[in-house]
């Protein structure tokens, strides 16, 4: 199994896993309370990214704005912007970037996702020269 689909299968693991914890579902011999069911986050989608690249051979970092719909390339690798969303009521403490990262020298897509600026470790692009991850979404 390549490096790769175990990482992607790991955050999978652990998404499900803090999914379950958080709705209650690992709890046993627990009567189940009557609460008021709790206000959905609502989200709003932008217009653009700030995305952040690092050159882990150079170990320069470069800030990348990008539009939904529209690439950007860093080195060997473009990076799509399929959509952008944040907390409507407090845009500056999380960003869910959709992207598509390919490697243009080999014609492979590395990455396929979302990525959560608060989160960057449990969805990751494998790449043994790049890291990319979400700083914010550009209103």
């Amino acid at each position: 199994m390549s490096l790769a689909r175990q990482r992607r299968g790991t955050a999978l693991f652990a998404t499900a896993l803090l999914l379950s914890v958080l709705s209650g579902a690992g709890v046993m011999a627990q009567e189940p309370e009557a609460k008021p069911a709790a206000p959905q986050e609502t989200v709003a989608r932008a217009d653009g990214a700030l995305l952040r690249g690092l050159d882990k051979v150079s170990g320069r970092t470069t800030d990348l704005r990008v539009q939904v719909g529209d690439s950007v390339r860093l080195g060997r690798l473009e990076i799509r912007l399929g959509e952008c969303r944040y907390p409507a009521d407090d845009p500056s403490s999380d960003a869910f970037a959709q992207l598509t990262i390919s490697d243009l020298s080999e014609n492979v897509t590395r990455f396929s996702g979302w990525m959560i600026a608060s989160s960057p470790a449990l969805s990751a692009l494998d790449d043994a020269r790049y890291d990319i991850w979400v700083i914010s979404c550009q209103i």
